[in-house]
């Protein structure tokens, strides 16, 4: 999709991620997402198969609960929708991945577990609950040494089998990550390096029973997976800080093809990639190297750019391409036009 900047791009993904993710990847509040004269936001789409599935969702103003649809039923968890439609988003926002804060590694990590661990949703759960209670009674006036220990032998018992899946996916994505960004762009000494949270050389309940005085003064558990970290480095130094953004772009793509291949190989599912702004950054070799990934996967895109040159000539004659122009309609501020379509 190439338009200019403002026409509406960037929301034809965003209600894509909505639709699959069930929130914004550009604001926390729904509400903002929602047309000024609207009382809600209404998606649907359709899956292909035999037979195809139906499935939507609907978010009011005031932001109750979203209402999921599959195949007409109503369903009561988010995470069915996001099984049903596995996206990854690569945007300016993904270079969060390299130079933020380790929670949003650590959700990269847990979307893969997630997606090919069928138990890691419970022990989340279970573990976050026990979490939860331990941090309330560190809080308390008084603290009460039997909920807390009963409480700590629960976190620590679903902290482990937590820390096991993740560091099974670890295992098996690292080699499917090294093959893809070889692909992209080859950075010997770059390395994925996976920690859980907690002092290796130590067990977790002899950690929280040693550090309840710390814990309470500073008012919750500072050690278990809630930690964790997936921290990429090059020759020993955070890789944020080596690489050009350009370098940086391609190593956050590799992350999450890679991500989609690894989902793939153990449930034979496809990932759908939503990518806004694949230009930014990156010269037409290597813009057309990561186009030609995305051939190789066979795999469903969403692309976007501000310039229909930079993306016109990078496929192959036999792949499907669908190229459109968006554009706002005259008929009123922020109303897009219908889209106009060019085969290529």
């Amino acid at each position: 999709m190439t338009g200019d900047n403002g026409s509406g791009k960037t929301s034809l993904l965003e209600g894509v991620h909505v639709l699959g993710m069930g929130r914004s990847f550009r604001t926390r509040h729904m509400r903002h997402v929602i047309s000024h004269d609207a009382e809600s936001i209404v998606l649907h789409g359709r899956l292909a198969g035999d037979p195809p599935l139906p499935f939507g969702v609907r978010r009011h103003r005031d932001e109750s609960e979203l209402d999921i649809r599959l195949s007409g039923e109503r369903v009561n968890r988010l995470s069915r929708l996001v099984e049903t439609l596995p996206l990854q988003l690569i945007n300016p926002d993904a270079f969060r991945l390299l130079e933020g804060p380790p929670g949003g590694r650590r959700e990269f990590l847990d979307w893969g577990v997630f997606h090919v661990k069928h138990e890691f949703l419970g022990a989340w759960q279970r573990a976050r609950r026990a979490l939860k209670h331990r941090n309330a009674l560190l809080r308390h006036g008084r603290m009460d040494e039997n909920s807390l220990s009963v409480w700590e032998h629960e976190f620590v018992h679903w902290s482990e089998r937590i820390d096991a899946m993740r560091g099974e996916w670890v295992d098996a994505f690292l080699p499917v990550f090294d093959e893809t960004l070889a692909g992209l762009m080859p950075l010997p000494g770059l390395q994925l390096r996976y920690s859980r949270g907690w002092d290796k050389r130590r067990e977790l309940g002899e950690i929280l029973r040693q550090g309840r005085s710390v814990d309470r003064q500073m008012g919750f558990t500072q050690q278990g997976p809630q930690r964790a970290d997936l921290a990429v480095r090059l020759d020993r130094r955070p890789a944020v800080e080596v690489l050009s953004r350009g370098q940086q772009k391609l190593v956050v793509s590799a992350l999450k093809l890679a991500q989609g291949r690894l989902l793939e190989a153990a449930t034979e599912r496809k990932c759908l990639y939503l990518i806004d702004d694949l230009p930014a950054e990156l010269d037409n070799a290597h813009r057309r190297v990561f186009c030609h990934w995305l051939e190789s996967m066979h795999c469903q895109a969403f692309i976007t750019s501000v310039d229909h040159d930079a993306l016109a000539d990078l496929w192959q004659p036999a792949t499907p391409v669908a190229m459109f122009h968006v554009k706002r309609s005259p008929s009123g501020e922020g109303q897009l036009a219908p889209l106009e379509r060019q085969t290529s």
